[in-house]
């Protein structure tokens, strides 16, 4: 299967809203209501900041079906950006498309001078943290936390453009 990245088109937002309820409900029992109504306000406040230059949004595709996606949110405050919903449906994972996303967003945020792009995630997605780490993030907080509507272990990512430490 050709897995092509492009920037998301009007509709995405719900495919990578349906894409994250479905994941995040199944495996990690998050309960859909809440964890449904929290991206898609969170993913609708930032839809209303895309325009800005330093915002980017990507969806994978093949033969125009949508695939995933991963966001950058970077308008929030001037030298640092927010990597945001990145998801890809079961059926392309380990399939590359999560590393091609990933080099697309880090691009385009050492194309706009970001001086540090951190992401918020938990203990146990082991396959995403990887793409982190070989994208140069590293960990520098975990605590326990119900920011995703049950008791988890959050972790704060952050990446610099030298490697330094954030």
């Amino acid at each position: 299967m050709a897995i092509t990245i492009r920037d998301a088109r009007p509709g995405d937002a719900g495919r990578l809203i349906a894409l994250q309820v479905a994941y995040y409900s199944s495996q990690w029992n998050f309960p859909a209501g809440f964890f449904e109504a929290k991206i898609t306000r969170e993913l609708g406040e930032f839809l209303g900041r895309l325009d800005d230059p330093r915002n980017r949004s990507w969806r994978a595709e093949s033969d125009g079906q949508y695939l995933g996606g991963i966001t950058i949110d970077g308008s929030a405050h001037p030298t640092d950006a927010h990597l945001r919903w990145f998801i890809l449906d079961d059926a392309v994972r380990g399939q590359g498309a999560g590393q091609t996303l990933m080099d697309a967003a880090m691009d385009f945020c050492r194309s706009q001078g970001f001086a540090n792009v951190h992401l918020a995630t938990f203990a146990g997605l082991d396959a995403a943290q990887r793409l982190y780490k070989r994208a140069g993030f590293r960990l520098v907080s975990e605590y326990d936390s119900t920011t995703w509507g049950k008791p988890l272990t959050e972790q704060r990512f952050e990446w610099t453009p030298d490697g330094a430490a954030p």
